[in-house]
């Protein structure tokens, strides 16, 4: 019975999602993906220009 009503007061607390949700998730997204291709972007620069 306890389970029952932490779960139930668990979806209490998570509510409905908040509408700028999917621009949000979208942004991170984008965020990690630039930040994956900078990476990749500074390593080729790095390894080209001053590690010779």
């Amino acid at each position: 019975m306890a389970t029952e009503d932490e779960a139930r007061s668990a979806e209490e607390l998570l509510g409905e999602a908040e509408p700028w949700e999917p621009w949000e998730t979208q942004l991170v997204t984008w965020s990690i993906g630039i930040a994956i291709v900078g990476i990749i972007v500074l390593g080729w620069l790095i390894n080209t220009f001053i590690l010779p």
